[in-house]
């Protein structure tokens, strides 16, 4: 008998070729898709991406943050800086976005790290805040009430005109596309450097040390050292999607950028409603989000009181989130990383 070691599954197997064709069919589809459709793709696409990587911190690594607003309003405004004051293309100052959220991410990291459970999260939330206050005082950038790209800018971006020829839209429609094939781009990059790290030597030691740091420590994983990396990653990577999805809105102000609601409080009810620990998880709960909120957003306060009447109810019955009782039920793995044993006779 021989024996090896594998996470593949059947259902994985089906499901990346599916992956291909769906990726196929996103990249196709402004040729034939509606404006509104590229625009709600879009946010669709970024909400996945930021769900995505606390998911990562949190729900891999135990990391409660309530502060991943300050590495979304920090890329964007990085952005923004680097576009009003040095000249930067907004595509290529989305890159200064991702270092500055990476700079901020180490101080934030340094604090955060010497406090433990909601501490922790309280902690996270405070740099958060203290960033938006020193932010709101860049009156280079419109101080408090923020400012918007110029439109000589947003005409010039990189790949605007070529995609405008390419399909035969408008300047406005294509800098929609634009921006969507970048953040489809990302996501793509996004996931699988997840799924990556996670079925690697460096992703059993993050789940080891978010079940029990001590007993991680007791076999020799260096607890702290994987911490720091997935956070200054998780930073990075936040970083560039604010940077992106401002770059798309071409107006910033503090409080939208540094929104707790928005950026932290939503996201953290895509994870937990999809399925915290799990990368299909944040799949099903962004799709979930976006239609709750097609459906509500017009109901005001309403809206908001109904995700958390829906929030309350999936932790109650189903506290591993819907993709959690899904795969209770039927052992479906889209994103298998737990390693299983496979026996073969010899030939």
């Amino acid at each position: 008998m021989q024996a090896h070691v594998t996470t593949r599954t059947r259902a994985s197997t089906i499901a990346g070729f599916a992956a291909i064709g769906l990726i196929a069919l996103a990249f196709a589809l402004p040729a034939f898709a509606s404006r509104v459709m590229i625009q709600d793709l879009f946010f669709i696409l970024t909400m996945l991406m930021l769900a995505q990587l606390w998911n990562l911190i949190a729900g891999y690594g135990g990391m409660v943050s309530v502060g991943q607003q300050a590495f979304v309003g920090i890329g964007a405004y990085a952005m923004f800086g680097g576009v009003l004051l040095w000249g930067w293309d907004p595509v290529a100052a989305i890159v200064l976005g991702g270092l500055a959220a990476l700079a901020l991410s180490v101080p934030m990291a340094f604090f955060a790290f010497r406090l433990h459970g909601a501490y922790f999260a309280i902690g996270t939330w405070v740099v958060a805040e203290v960033t938006r206050l020193l932010v709101a005082q860049w009156r280079a950038l419109g101080g408090g009430t923020g400012t918007s790209l110029p439109r000589e800018v947003t005409a010039n971006i990189w790949g605007v005109d070529w995609v405008a020829s390419l399909l035969d839209v408008r300047q406005a429609a294509a800098r929609d596309i634009l921006a969507y094939w970048l953040a489809l781009v990302l996501c793509i990059v996004t996931i699988g450097a997840i799924y990556w790290l996670l079925r690697s030597r460096t992703g059993l030691a993050l789940a080891a040390v978010r079940d029990n740091d001590e007993a991680a420590r007791s076999v020799g994983v260096d607890a702290r050292r994987v911490k720091w990396m997935v956070f200054l990653a998780a930073g990075f990577m936040t970083g560039l999607v604010g940077a992106l999805i401002y770059m798309q809105t071409a107006r910033i102000s503090p409080d939208a950028a540094f929104s707790v609601t928005t950026w932290t409080a939503y996201v953290i009810f895509i994870v937990v409603i999809g399925g915290i620990g799990r990368l299909e998880g944040p799949i099903l709960g962004v799709l979930v989000f976006w239609a709750l909120q097609t459906a509500f957003a017009s109901y005001g306060a309403w809206y908001l009181f109904a995700l958390g009447v829906i929030a309350i109810v999936v932790m109650i019955f189903a506290p591993r989130g819907l993709w959690g009782l899904v795969a209770d039920r039927t052992g479906l793995a889209l994103f298998p990383v737990q390693r299983r044993l496979i026996f073969s006779k010899e030939p």
